[in-house]
């Protein structure tokens, strides 16, 4: 299958999923050189910035994608399955939220998880899909991918901008307990060099492993330029700007890519009216309003105890995580016929 992929991919030069790969890595690449010659001038983006930039990067650049990803991967699937789909979902939904008011520290830890399992086991499907993943032969070697791809989004920005990135997961806690907010940045402080530690180790022996069973081959080449960018771009990138634009130009972008390569092996007829499709994302719109505002009316403080802007920013970061914890669970890991990162 690997080979059959490879063969694709060189068939089908600069087309959507290449402009799409392409463009994201570009992304990456000029925020990194920017910042980092920003900081090479000890210029600053003031916090307030950061924040605009993240509302904007999330809510209206990555928000409609994930809807997007439920679509395609119910669009064939029927009414029972998708009611199924769709009711188990809720119920994560709602299981979710229930968390954070008993234990809102474990269930923040939980969110920071799924982003590690959302960055880097989508991109392991991309990888499959469109980039090349012929020298990740064995199952060890793709969950090392999945840990240092997903782990550059949430762990390398915790050494580098860790004031920030407590000081946001506190203001988070202080939605549902105020009183907990020291004590999430104690454990941060405390687990901090051992997620450091063990994400080293996992860098070096995914790069490492990819070497010894694919050589110099293009594909791990690919790989390995990849993940340093990634790592240099949470690096250098503020964490405020760089988890909210991360996701619209790499994750969500990529994705496409990869959504392009698996409709066209499969068939451009989604056997959906154009009145259907707008049924559907008009529901799902809906649905996801529904979601935000509930959340908003049973949180005991659902902008925390910050400004407004910050408030916002807490807000939808755990609204965000709300849904994306069932976006990776059920979307992807329940559904074992096809999943919302499908690879023909």
């Amino acid at each position: 299958m690997a080979t059959t992929r490879s063969v694709l991919r060189e068939r089908m030069h600069w087309q959507v999923e290449d402009i799409a790969i392409t463009g994201a890595r570009l992304s990456l690449l000029v925020l990194t050189v920017g910042f980092g010659l920003a900081a090479a001038l000890d210029l600053t983006v003031p916090v307030r910035t950061q924040m605009v930039v993240y509302l904007v990067g999330m809510v209206a650049l990555n928000l409609p994608h994930g809807g997007y990803e439920h679509f395609t991967n119910l669009r064939h699937r029927g009414l029972p399955f998708g009611a199924r789909y769709v009711g188990i979902y809720l119920l994560a939904v709602a299981g979710f939220v229930g968390l954070f008011f008993v234990a809102p520290v474990t269930a923040l830890a939980i969110a920071f998880a799924t982003a590690v399992a959302k960055g880097g086991h989508g991109d392991l499907h991309v990888m499959d899909g469109v980039v090349g993943s012929d020298h990740l032969q064995y199952r060890v070697q793709r969950v090392l991918a999945a840990f240092v791809r997903g782990g550059a989004v949430m762990i390398v920005p915790l050494f580098l901008w860790r004031d920030t990135y407590i000081g946001f997961s506190q203001l988070m806690v202080s939605m549902f307990d105020p009183a907990a907010m020291g004590t999430i940045g104690t454990r941060i402080e405390t687990g901090a060099p051992f997620l450091l530690a063990g994400y080293g180790i996992a860098l070096v022996a995914h790069l490492g492993g990819g070497y010894l069973t694919g050589g110099f081959s293009p594909d791990w080449l690919r790989d390995v330029g990849e993940t340093v960018l990634l790592v240099a771009y949470f690096a250098v990138v503020p964490v405020v700007v760089s988890i909210g634009l991360y996701f619209p130009l790499w994750y969500s972008m990529r994705q496409s890519g990869r959504s392009a390569v698996a409709h066209r092996v499969e068939s451009d007829d989604d056997g959906l009216s154009v009145q259907a499709i707008w049924a559907v994302f008009v529901a799902g719109a809906f649905l996801t309003g529904t979601v935000a505002a509930t959340l908003y009316l049973v949180a005991p403080n659902p902008l925390g105890v910050g400004n407004l802007l910050g408030g916002l920013v807490a807000f939808y970061t755990i609204f965000i995580c709300v849904i994306a914890m069932p976006h990776v669970v059920v979307g992807q890991w329940l559904d074992r016929t096809r999943g919302i990162w499908y690879v023909p």
